[in-house]
């Protein structure tokens, strides 16, 4: 097979892209032009603050003695000057004032997931309204994400949708109160909940109440887990207590056996992401996905931060291809696994699949001529 061929292949297989923070897509540039509008006082440059994002790791005992040993010291690559995800996004939510803001950051997600990797569907979380902005109310910002959404299935006949996102860091009532708000103002493209931040911040159980008022609402329901808490048992309470249709993360999962065969067994998607802001950790990352695949779990790639790591979700398919050597027909079976774990309508998934079958049956015609009448999977 030719190398060239299957980095063509790559680039242009179609994809889904379900695990993308939005502040986490916004572009250095359009951070620089806010920040300018603003006159936020920032310690460096936008686009060198960007290039400097190093999410240090916590105390490394309490990663000590795990199957994948997680790494301790310092990455080579790792600057002088490390600013965290968390502080990058802070600064990002402070420049963002205006409706035509919110609608012009989700169109240029679309728009550079598109241009660079050929994503055809992408689930955007977007987090809880910072004070400066509780003007717009929910529904208001909202309604200027979903013209973003509009603009891009115009633009680039892409398909989206919407992710309510609760911070595991705030109280369960808080969690609670935030997917009231989301039932109490439905909108056709927010169709799921998503628990986000640190893990040893909020162990998934204390969101019970909020999981199960979106599950009775009919909302889709994602989580980390098993990503900063090195125990397995926290994707089971995940998948039992609240109701999760997928898992984000999940590398400690491994520790487990027994939790393994369950997920090999249910086939339940996992959406990972080899690049992190952890520099030092991106090795282990990767490790972990490769014994994943080894144990036959439903790994499906995606970006994550993809502005901020920086990565593509191209580029997450290559470092699969290339360090983790999965096979093209993987690949391919991971870009339908995408689709068909996503939280697109019945009748519109089955649209979409069917255009990714087409897409990929063209793409392996042209690239690879040999391997007509070869099944791919």
């Amino acid at each position: 097979m030719s190398t060239e061929n299957l980095s063509e292949y790559i680039a242009r297989m179609p994809k889904a892209d379900l695990h993308c923070h939005l502040i986490g897509t916004v572009r250095a540039s359009t951070f620089a032009e806010l920040a300018r509008r603003e006159r936020l006082e920032l310690p460096d440059t936008p686009e060198q603050i960007y290039a400097d994002i190093n999410s240090l790791p916590p105390d490394p005992a309490l990663y000590r003695g795990r199957r994948i040993p997680v790494p301790e010291g310092r990455s080579a690559d790792e600057p002088d000057v490390s600013y965290s995800l968390f502080q990058a996004s802070k600064w990002v939510l402070d420049v963002l004032r205006t409706p035509e803001d919110l609608t012009r950051i989700v169109y240029e997600a679309f728009e550079a997931a598109h241009r660079t990797s050929a994503t055809r569907h992408l689930e955007l979380s977007f987090d809880a309204l910072p004070e400066h902005l509780r003007q717009l109310g929910y529904a208001g910002a909202v309604e200027a994400y979903a013209e973003g959404i509009r603009m891009a299935e115009r633009d680039f006949g892409m398909t989206g949708v919407l992710l309510a996102a609760i911070d595991r860091s705030r109280t369960d009532e808080e969690a609670l109160a935030r997917v009231r708000t989301v039932v109490d103002h439905p909108h056709e493209y927010v169709v799921g909940i998503g628990l986000d931040n640190l893990e040893t911040a909020g162990p998934p159980e204390r969101f019970e109440a909020a999981y199960r008022l979106a599950g009775d609402a009919g909302l889709h329901r994602t989580a980390h887990s098993s990503e900063h808490a090195p125990v397995a048992a926290n994707t089971i309470t995940c998948l039992d207590t609240l109701g999760c249709d997928r898992i984000d993360h999940g590398y400690f999962v491994l520790e487990d056996d027994e939790v393994v065969a369950r997920l090999r067994d249910e086939q339940v998607p996992f959406t990972v992401i080899s690049t992190t802001s952890r520099r030092s950790w991106r090795p282990w990352r990767r490790a972990s996905i490769g014994a994943m695949l080894e144990a036959g779990l439903n790994v499906i790639p995606a970006s994550d931060d993809p502005g901020m790591f920086p990565t593509t979700l191209a580029d997450e398919y290559r470092i699969l291809a290339d360090d983790l050597g999965v096979t093209r027909r993987r690949l391919r079976a991971m870009s339908l696994a995408g689709i068909d774990a996503s939280w697109l309508p019945a009748d519109r998934k089955a649209a979409v699949r069917t255009r990714f079958e087409r897409e990929l049956a063209d793409l392996e015609t042209e690239l690879f001529p040999a391997d007509l009448g070869i099944s791919t999977g």
